[in-house]
């Protein structure tokens, strides 16, 4: 057999897999879009099926062009979008309810009433799991769904009812019903898992009336996590990877050192800095979170998310239909120039960190007469670096600001945007030769878990760099254009 490794990179707007090479080269590629589901302002969900099929055609047709059979696959990994949430009958597979998705808020209200409800509670929920009490992440759209779809808290006390996260999802249905199962990296996003003891915390499950029953096992990232129906694919593969986006980001990009950095500019946009065996608390509402947990042993990282990156140029494609393609905002952010006057806030889901601001909504800043495309497309490029700057900025009133970034993502592929992130952050940008870097770490995983791989220095010697980019503006330019973001953040702020 060979060391084909195929990778399910199930994402926000669409679902990927990714056939590599054990050199990490890539061999084939299958994507399929699916369609965003918006309720109401704030609330964004997706068809649990459309997440479904849309990954297993991916898979079936990047084996095709790959030109190879799933029998010559080794093993597979899972990466995918995390905090979306989805409950589902235990025996039929049949969803309660639609996913409710990372970026939906339709639970901003119920986490005020827990602070007012429960003193210390945000306090309690920092100390266990290193996130903050905000609609962003699982545990209150769990609540949501228990309480707010008809008949699914009984269903879920007797006992009928699963809670995962989409690649519990995809596990649960690549192995029939087999393996019920995440790692420790999409545990760690749930809100319900204390990243010191490495288990689900009973008394936040008690506040916030989940059943214990209807949560997954919770292994390594690299572990035995069953194999793939042979019907699915055609042969059955051994599944032995699973990671959070982000954190496959972050091993994709052989972060495996602690002070490493990596910013992944896909929807949104997120910030990932190992921090090692210690699990360093921010004290400006960064995240503490789990890197990867290998052989038992936990990696902690601190993380900045934020919400709108490559929604925001999708938005200015589909919504306003200033552009046919996001690839045209290149050569406009080359006409504007980075001295922009037009501040862009796409607040549309409310903001992250560190504002941490489910109530705040998105603006664009600084019209005149002479406004036009070009500039409100820049101002939408500009916005990914300066909330960029955000997080870092955070990260050095923490006292662990990155001195370089390896970045990685769709954007990155605009070589304007890379190159102004640069300025604005003031520190050294280097982009890999293999940008799949999401599925790649997961590849890597997997790979760790059969053999291909002997260990993480071996898997940081096949990361090579592509392309750097140096700071290229004066201090007082960058000082002037950042003052011009925070003020315009400001004025988007809700009053809360």
């Amino acid at each position: 057999m060979s060391d084909y490794i195929l990778s399910f990179d199930q994402g926000t707007t669409s679902s990927r897999a990714i056939i590599f090479s054990a050199s990490g080269g890539i061999c084939g590629v299958g994507q399929h879009e699916f369609p965003q589901i918006f309720p109401q302002p704030g609330w964004v969900e997706h068809n649990p099926a459309d997440i479904w099929q849309s990954t297993l055609q991916a898979a079936r047709d990047a084996i095709e062009n790959a030109g190879i059979s799933a029998a010559d696959i080794r093993v597979a990994g899972i990466t995918n979008q995390r905090e979306t949430t989805l409950i589902w009958d235990r025996n039929s597979g049949e969803p309660v309810h639609n996913a409710i998705v990372w970026q939906d808020r339709r639970t901003a209200s119920f986490c005020q009433q827990l602070k007012q409800q429960h003193d210390g509670i945000e306090e309690l929920i920092s100390e266990r799991t290193g996130l903050l009490l905000d609609p962003y992440f699982s545990a209150t759209k769990v609540a949501w769904l228990l309480d707010g779809v008809e008949g699914v808290r009984a269903r879920a006390e007797n006992g009928e009812l699963l809670f995962g996260t989409v690649d519990t999802y995809l596990l649960w249905h690549l192995t029939g019903g087999e393996v019920y199962a995440t790692d420790a990296t999409n545990a760690s996003r749930t809100m319900l898992f204390n990243i010191h003891q490495q288990c689900w915390d009973e008394e936040l499950l008690r506040l916030l009336n989940i059943p214990a029953a209807m949560l997954p096992e919770v292994k390594d990232s690299a572990a035995d996590f069953g194999s793939i129906r042979a019907d699915l694919l055609g042969h059955a593969i051994p599944i032995g990877g699973v990671a959070g986006d982000q954190q496959a980001a972050l091993i994709g990009q052989a972060c495996f050192e602690p002070g490493m950095a990596k910013s992944t500019y896909g929807t949104g946009c997120f910030v990932v800095m190992n921090t090692g065996a210690e699990a360093v608390r921010s004290n400006h509402r960064l995240l503490t979170t789990v890197a990867y947990r290998l052989g038992g042993e936990v990696t902690y990282a601190v993380e900045g998310s934020i919400f709108m990156a490559g929604a925001t140029i999708q938005w200015i494609r589909d919504g306003l239909q200033l552009i046919r393609d996001a690839s045209e905002s290149e050569s406009l952010a080359h006409q504007t120039g980075y001295e922009n006057p037009v501040y862009m806030v796409p607040a549309f889901t409310g903001l992250g960190a560190p504002y941490w601001d489910p109530e705040a909504r998105g603006a664009i800043l600084g019209l005149s007469r002479d406004t036009g495309i070009k500039e409100i497309v820049t101002a939408g490029l500009q916005a990914v670096c300066y909330q960029t700057r955000d997080l870092l900025e955070a990260m050095r009133e923490d006292g662990i600001r990155p001195e370089n970034l390896r970045a990685d993502g769709g954007m990155v592929a605009n070589q304007w945007l890379v190159q102004f992130l640069a300025d604005i952050l003031g520190i050294p940008i280097a982009c890999p030769k293999v940008t799949e870097t999401t599925a790649l770490g997961a590849a890597f995983l997997a790979g760790l878990q059969v053999g291909i791989y002997s260990s993480l220095a071996e898997v940081a010697d096949l990361w090579q760099d592509d392309k750097s980019y140096q700071p290229a503006v004066d201090d007082d330019a960058r000082a002037r254009l950042y003052k011009g973001w925070r003020d315009a953040v400001e004025r988007v702020r809700s009053a809360g």
